[in-house]
């Protein structure tokens, strides 16, 4: 993500990654690239990784994906958007492993051409999804994952312990994509993944915040599997 970022004596645009995702995709074994927002040549980043890994943030701009904006929409940057749904299209079309993470679960869905939930409305004033701005405490909840599906082979379990942090969603799918987890407590699309089967997955829980989560090194052998066979 490209954003504004305080360092030492400096106060400037900075592209950035949270240091949890970079963790976890360490901890498998794997070395994390981070790839810097690129207006001119995005598509020529992927040459240089074997998986793709897109990350949470900020909200996407709905006229993307042709609505109005809804008041409760947040802050949202053009630039990241225009830059990760190429990289996601891209991706799909070259058969590269893809995982995608809350927001990064949204874009995958608006890179098909799908739409979003633009706010989850309040249950008794409390958001389900985010109860609390800037932390997980209080959003563990329990997702079902379809029997079979990449998402449940990913994460190694049917019934899925997950921490949230959202107030979007997806809404209608895009094409090609198929639902293959929801939360229990309120039905909410929680994994999204190609009915052709090929290795592209979204959550919208974050694996980063749970160190026994599988589903980074999930990611990391499917990565070293499509870089065998290519």
């Amino acid at each position: 993500m490209r954003e504004n970022a305080k360092w030492s004596f400096w106060d400037q645009m900075a592209h950035l990654v949270a240091d949890a995702y970079v963790a976890s995709v360490q901890r498998t074994g794997a070395v994390a690239v981070l790839l810097p927002v690129d207006d001119r040549h995005p598509l020529e980043l992927l040459d240089r990784i074997d998986g793709l890994l897109v990350i949470g943030g900020a909200d996407i701009d709905p006229a993307v994906y042709g609505q109005e904006r809804d008041p409760k929409t947040e802050s949202t940057y053009p630039d990241r958007d225009a830059f990760e749904l190429a990289l996601l299209n891209e991706a799909i079309e070259r058969e590269l492993p893809v995982l995608g993470i809350c927001r990064g679960m949204q874009a995958l869905n608006v890179a098909r051409g799908g739409t979003l939930v633009q706010h989850i409305p309040e249950v008794d004033g409390v958001a389900p999804h985010r109860r609390v701005v800037g932390t997980f405490d209080g959003t563990d909840h329990t997702v079902e994952l379809e029997p079979g599906s990449l998402a449940a082979r990913a994460a190694g379990e049917e019934l899925h312990t997950a921490r949230c942090h959202h107030h979007q969603a997806v809404d209608e799918l895009g094409d090609g994509l198929v639902v293959t987890g929801r939360a229990q407590q309120d039905g909410m699309i929680e994994a999204i993944e190609m009915q052709n089967g090929a290795w592209v997955l979204g959550v919208q829980w974050h694996p980063e915040a749970d160190e026994r989560s599988r589903l980074f090194n999930a990611l990391t052998e499917a990565a070293a599997e499509a870089s065998k066979a290519g």
